[in-house]
């Protein structure tokens, strides 16, 4: 991956940091994005405002922004490679309780980020003739949990996966790979904006009685961002989240 150019939004905190974080160490051109400016900055500073990458802060969620990011990787490195759809947000709320807002929330930034930024970056791909999207979804899409109801965020979720198999099926023949993460609970700030206090309590939901570390995930971005054979696959990491139950 050294000198590929590797676009990744959401990259402010959590896993889209850490992903950020693995493929600068690993020589790959990277841009950077999140909707806030002042975080994004921050986390860039704090990577050490690496020479080969580059930052933009953009709602995702905003048909522009893709096409932005796009258009200054291009510029920057004349190329885009990889795209990485992190940005996303979740919350769990009662099916009941969930109002028409919530519904656009999570489709407008999980789903529609996403769908429109590889709209934005796949006739790129197409002149190159090879790619590799990596899309975040999540285990709960097929292993939902009594106790943490998260029909809006799931429901956004689970079109993800369905984008990245129909993406696979048509851009085979291009050699465009399409990919997603599903992860377990992942130890991030996600955890406390949902009200989880101790993340580590969550453990026994995964048969190895840990949760996940943000490396882990990008670890899994880079193999799949690297590989020359795999796509239309939803890869779990998680700890055994979705094969079985300790007890």
């Amino acid at each position: 991956m050294e000198n590929k150019t590797v676009i990744i939004t959401g990259t402010s905190t959590g896993i889209g940091k850490e992903i950020a974080k693995y493929f600068i160490a690993r020589k790959s051109s990277v841009v950077m994005n999140s909707s806030n400016e002042e975080n994004l900055k921050k986390a860039y500073d704090e990577l050490g405002a690496p020479p080969n990458a580059v930052y933009f802060a953009g709602d995702i969620s905003k048909k522009e922004t893709g096409q932005q990011l796009i258009n200054l990787a291009l510029e920057k490195y004349k190329t885009a490679d990889v795209l990485i759809n992190n940005a996303g947000v979740f919350s769990p709320k009662p099916f009941l309780e969930v109002e028409e807002e919530d519904l656009d929330r999570y489709w407008n930034v999980n789903l529609k980020g996403t769908y429109f930024t590889t709209q934005a970056v796949i006739p790129h791909m197409l002149k190159q003739q090879k790619g590799s999207i990596i899309n975040i979804g999540t285990v709960l899409v097929d292993h939902a949990i009594d106790g943490f109801p998260a029909t809006a965020p799931l429901t956004s979720k689970g079109a993800i996966h369905s984008l990245t198999r129909q993406l696979a099926a048509e851009y085979g023949k291009n050699n465009i790979k399409v990919n997603t993460i599903a992860p377990g609970i992942i130890r991030s700030p996600l955890q406390e904006k949902i009200g989880i206090e101790n993340a580590d309590s969550l453990a026994g939901l995964h048969l190895l009685n840990r949760i996940g570390e943000t490396n882990d995930i990008a670890e899994a971005a880079y193999y799949l961002a690297s590989s020359n054979f795999i796509t239309g696959e939803t890869i779990n990491v998680a700890g055994g989240h979705t094969i079985g139950h300790a007890i």
